[in-house]
């Protein structure tokens, strides 16, 4: 299994900063929320471990945010030393699929697009962790509609 942090150096990694493509830790976190509830939806497991929670701008890995908060609301720099060989083809194709989508919006688009879907809804009225059930039954419906 990955950890959050395997996939936001995908993330990461695929980003042209010379084509202004950035992603800050907001954006990042919300990249992180679909590719999870993705992969909850297509394979009926976690891509990673680490409890994804409903904070104030959205779902939010609290150990991922406190990696990058140094960098404030700035852009994240690409890895220097990426292994792609650690991912296996469907996670490849999973993560270039949620960033083909996802990543071509702003962070504040993310963020919004977070707050009126249900697995946040529900999580931050309880000030809690986005459970991996509600995000399966959510994803598999955006799932189907493709």
């Amino acid at each position: 299994m990955l950890s959050c942090h395997d996939v936001a150096k995908y993330f990461l990694a695929l980003t042209d900063e010379d084509a202004g493509d950035l992603i800050s830790n907001l954006k990042l976190q919300k990249l992180v929320y679909y590719a999870q509830g993705f992969h909850l939806a297509l394979f009926d497991t976690p891509m990673f471990s680490e409890p994804i929670e409903a904070w104030t701008h959205g779902p939010v890995v609290p150990i991922l945010y406190r990696e990058y908060k140094s960098c404030g609301s700035g852009p994240i720099a690409s890895p220097d030393n990426m292994d792609f060989g650690v991912y296996s083809e469907d996670i490849r194709e999973l993560l270039n699929e949620v960033y083909s989508v996802f990543g071509q919006f702003s962070a504040w688009k993310l963020r919004n697009m977070t707050h009126q879907e249900p697995p946040w809804i529900d999580a931050a009225g309880q000030a809690g962790i986005i459970s991996h059930e509600s995000m399966k039954e959510y994803f598999t419906t955006q799932v189907t509609k493709q």
